[in-house]
């Protein structure tokens, strides 16, 4: 299948150099990267940290409405 690709002017003359080195051509490196970005597993670049969770008693005020912005915003502009 024929596509049209827009690519960084510098990353496509490294992978033109690439392909003629390994005697394969440019769409062959390209299908090659592509196999191998899908077939692995993709890592997260950071650490997952872990969130302090506050498992006191509280809440919203009796009669506050959560789910309203504009109730919300009232209450905290009132105290």
């Amino acid at each position: 299948m024929k596509t049209t690709l827009n690519l960084n002017d510098v990353l496509l003359t490294q992978a033109k150099a690439h392909a003629v080195q390994q005697h394969i051509s440019l769409t062959r490196l390209i299908e090659e990267g592509l196999q191998l970005r899908l077939r692995t597993p993709r890592r997260s670049s950071s650490p997952l940290v872990r969130l302090p969770v506050h498992h006191g008693k509280g809440g919203l005020t009796l009669g506050l409405d959560g789910l309203s912005n504009k109730a919300l915003l009232a209450a905290a502009e009132e105290e």
